[in-house]
């Protein structure tokens, strides 16, 4: 099929095994991964453990067990990721606790624009919109970390409306086919969840909010 599948057909074609398909898919779902990844780790943690390194096993996990899973829908698929990404966090904090060894491969700190948040914040580059926004205009790291630490301030559902919106820069119709949910629901959590923002971040942390 064509390169404009929308993520419903992207579903369907990867149960139906069409490897393909089912990486544009996941591709789809990297930023809501990071950026569960990032709230359910603490600060600390993230230091550890790479937000990237928790979503790159997600995926592997879900090519691996895509039989397994029985929605149809964008959204039934969302939340089969999230209970796997959830249960990989949980596994990587038990390591964590019980043993002190770390991973010397990620022992390389990265640019230290973000040095006072995260000690090596290289996942920020793969969120969509980290470098660019819907204007176009290139957003500092800093301003990323700014947003998505706001984000975490959110329920869940307002904070993914939010960052399909303003991060990716889709369009309501695009948002609504992803989440499942209705026009006017979608645009009752953008609503919401703009209020929240303005009361928690500047306009130089994202002016194109």
């Amino acid at each position: 099929m064509d390169g404009h599948q929308s993520t419903t057909q992207l579903v369907i074609a990867s149960k139906q095994g069409d490897n393909e398909a089912l990486g544009r898919l996941l591709e789809q779902y990297r930023g809501y991964l990071l950026m569960l990844a990032h709230r359910y780790l603490s600060e600390r943690l993230r230091r550890r453990v790479d937000p990237a390194d928790i979503v790159q096993l997600t995926f592997l996990e879900a090519k691996r067990d895509l039989p397994s899973f029985r929605g149809e829908t964008p959204a039934e698929f969302a939340g089969w990721l999230r209970g796997m990404l959830k249960n990989n966090v949980a596994t990587a904090v038990t390591r964590h606790i019980t043993t002190k060894k770390r991973s010397v491969r990620r022992e390389v700190n990265m640019a230290p624009a973000s040095a006072n948040q995260d000690s090596g914040a290289a996942w920020l580059g793969q969120l969509p919109g980290s470098t660019t926004s819907p204007s176009g205009v290139a957003i500092r790291g800093e301003a990323v970390l700014a947003l998505v630490e706001a984000l975490h301030q959110l329920p869940e559902t307002q904070a993914e409306a939010i960052r399909l919106r303003y991060m990716e820069g889709l369009p309501l119709s695009d948002i609504v086919e992803r989440m499942g949910k209705s026009d006017t629901a979608v645009a009752g959590l953008l609503k919401r969840g703009l209020q929240k923002l303005r009361t928690v971040l500047s306009a130089e942390d994202c002016p194109w909010i």
